[in-house]
C-alpha cells in the first residue's frame, strides 16, 4: 500500500501539518525504512483543537443520544470496510504481525457497536422523599475530553476510546502515541466525514509537548491515559496545576500467572504463552510476565514451556508464518536487551531465547527471540519492573500463602491468572489477589461487558463496559419542592 508521505491532523474541520516544528519520522521497526513524516503538534495546535471542541460541544450535547450512537456505528462500519488497510498501517508502524492487527480492527468494530448500544443506560435515578418533593439525578457530559493512548494498539485504542466520551455528549481531543500515529491519522479522514466539525479532533506529536498541552489545558476537565505508570503519575501531578480534573489511567502491569499441581498442564502452558502476548512481542500492559509454578511441577513445566517458546517463529510481521514481530523502536529494544542482561547477571537461568536476531530478512529490524528465565528472585528487577518486551520470569512457590505473597509483592495490580481444578483455591485467590482482573484457567481475554483496569500503580477507573460510559459524565442532583394545592376543591 502507499502511505501518505505527510498525513495531517484533524482540528475542527481543518487538516493541518504543524510546520512550526520538525515532523516526527515514522519508521518500520521490522525493516528500518522510513514510512512517513508525522505532524508534531505545538501547544498552539492543541489550543486550536480544544477551542474547536469547545465550540462544537453544546450542539453535540443537545443531539438525540440515538443520533450520536448512530454516528459511532457509522465509524465502526467504516473501520470494518477499511480493516485490511488500517491493519496494514498498524503492522508497518508497530512491527506486530498482520493477523494481530487485523484482530485489533475487528475488536474495535465490535466494541464500538457494543458501547453504542449502551447509550441509553447513561441515565439518572429518582430518590424517594416526602410527598411534596421530587428528587432526581441527571447525567451531564464534562465538556471537552482529552485522551492519550499507547503505541501497541494504535487503531484499537483510538477507535474504541473515542466512543464512550462522544456517546454521552462530550467532544474530544485525542492523541495517539508519537511512535504509532499513522492509522489514527488515516481514521481522521472518516471522522471528518462522519462527525460534525470539532466533535473529534486528532492531534499527533510528542508526549512531552502535545500530550502535556492536553493534560495542562484548563478547558479539558476530563482526561484519560493509557501508558506507563511513571507517565500516569506525572499526568496526575501536571493536570492538577491548571484545574481540578477527573482522570482515569490504564497503566502498566507485572502480571502473575499461578500454576498449581492439579492444573491441566497442557492448558496452562497454552495459557502462559497466550498471556505473555508474544504475538506483539510482549509489549502489552496485560502480559503475564511473571510465572509462578508450584515446586512439585516446576522443573517439568519449565521444560515443556521452554520447548514451546523455542518453536515460536520470529519473523517479518507481513509474513503469515510469523508468530512474533519486531520491537517498536531502538530505545525499547535497548531496554529489553538490558533486562535480559540483568537476568543473566542476577543469577537467573536463561532457558531459551533472549538473542538479538540479525540474520537474513531480519538484519535491519528490531527482533529479539522470546526469552524464558528460570529461578528468578521475586525481589529482583526482572521480577519487579515492567519490561514491556518478550521476557518471561519463572518463580517457584511452595504453598498458597507463598504464591500470594509473591503475586502481590509488586507495585502493580492490573491482571492475574490462576490455573487450578480446585474451586476453593480459585475463589480464594480471586478474592486475595491484588488485581483489577483475575482469570481462572485462562489468560488475557477481554470479555464484552467486563471492566478492564487496575489497582495500585496499574491505574484508576475501568474501561470496556458501562462503567467506562458513565465515567465520562457527571451527576447533578435536582430537588424540586412541589406547590401545595389550596383548599379541598383545588383544581376542580
Amino acid at each position: 500500500m502507499t502511505v501518505p508521505s505527510s498525513p495531517a491532523m484533524l482540528v475542527g474541520d481543518r487538516r493541518i501539518t504543524s510546520r512550526e516544528r520538525e515532523p516526527l519520522i515514522a519508521r518500520n521497526p521490522a525493516t528500518g525504512e522510513t514510512i512517513a513524516e508525522v505532524p508534531s503538534a505545538t501547544a498552539q495546535d492543541v489550543d486550536a483543537a480544544v477551542a474547536a471542541a469547545s465550540v462544537a460541544q453544546p450542539d453535540w450535547d443537545r443531539r438525540d443520544p440515538g443520533e450520536r450512537a448512530e454516528l459511532v456505528r457509522r465509524l465502526a462500519d467504516r473501520i470494518e470496510e477499511r480493516a485490511d488497510e488500517l491493519a496494514l498501517l498498524d503492522t508497518l508502524d508497530t512491527g506486530s504481525p498482520l493477523p494481530v492487527m487485523r484482530r485489533d480492527a475487528a475488536n474495535a468494530v465490535s466494541h464500538m457497536r457494543y458501547l453504542a448500544g449502551l447509550v441509553l443506560e447513561a441515565r439518572g435515578e429518582t430518590i424517594p422523599s416526602v410527598f411534596d418533593r421530587l428528587i432526581y439525578t441527571i447525567r451531564r457530559p464534562f465538556g471537552v475530553v482529552g485522551r492519550i493512548t499507547a503505541f501497541n494498539h494504535p487503531l484499537l485504542f483510538t477507535a474504541t476510546r473515542l466512543a464512550a466520551p462522544v456517546l454521552v455528549g462530550n467532544t474530544l481531543v485525542t492523541k495517539p502515541s508519537e511512535h504509532t500515529s499513522l492509522s489514527s491519522l488515516a481514521l481522521a479522514d472518516d471522522i471528518a466525514e462522519i462527525f460534525p466539525s470539532g466533535v473529534v479532533n486528532v492531534i499527533t506529536g510528542s508526549g512531552s509537548e502535545a500530550g502535556d498541552a492536553i493534560v495542562r489545558h484548563p478547558d479539558v476537565r476530563r482526561l484519560a491515559f493509557i501508558g506507563s505508570a511513571d507517565t500516569g503519575r506525572r499526568i496526575l501531578e501536571r493536570s492538577a496545576r491548571s484545574a481540578v480534573k477527573s482522570v482515569t489511567l490504564e497503566l502498566g502491569g507485572k502480571n502473575p500467572v499461578i500454576v498449581f499441581p492439579d492444573a491441566d498442564l497442557d492448558d496452562a502452558v497454552d495459557g502462559v504463552v497466550a498471556g505473555m502476548n508474544f504475538t506483539w512481542q510482549g509489549q502489552s500492559c496485560g502480559s503475564t510476565s511473571r510465572l509462578l509454578v508450584h515446586s512439585s511441577i516446576h522443573a517439568a513445566f519449565v521444560e515443556r514451556l521452554g520447548a514451546r517458546l523455542a518453536e515460536l517463529r520470529v519473523g517479518l510481521p507481513t509474513d503469515p508464518r510469523s508468530d512474533c514481530g519486531a520491537i517498536i523502536n531502538e530505545a525499547q529494544l535497548a531496554k529489553v536487551l538490558h533486562y535480559i542482561e540483568l537476568g543473566r547477571s542476577d543469577g537467573a537461568r536463561l532457558v531459551t531465547g533472549g538473542a538479538r536476531l540479525l540474520d537474513g530478512p531480519l538484519a535491519d529490524g528490531l527482533f529479539v527471540s522470546p526469552a524464558l528465565f528460570d529461578g528468578v528472585d521475586p525481589g529482583s528487577r526482572l521480577a519487579q519492573e515492567e519490561i514491556f518486551g518478550p521476557v518471561l520470569a519463572v518463580i517457584p512457590f511452595e504453598d498458597e500463602q507463598h504464591a500470594l505473597n509473591i503475586a502481590n509483592g509488586v507495585r502493580y495490580g492490573l491482571t492475574a491468572s490462576v490455573y487450578t481444578r480446585d474451586l476453593g483455591t480459585a475463589h480464594r485467590f480471586a478474592r486475595e489477589l491484588q488485581a483489577g482482573y483475575v482469570w481462572i484457567n485462562e489468560t488475557s481475554l477481554h470479555l464484552p461487558g467486563t471492566g478492564f483496569g487496575g489497582v495500585k500503580d496499574s491505574g484508576l477507573g475501568r474501561e470496556e463496559n458501562l462503567e467506562e460510559l458513565l465515567s465520562y459524565t457527571t451527576s447533578t442532583n435536582v430537588s424540586v419542592r412541589l406547590p401545595t394545592a389550596h383548599g379541598s376543591d383545588a383544581g376542580s
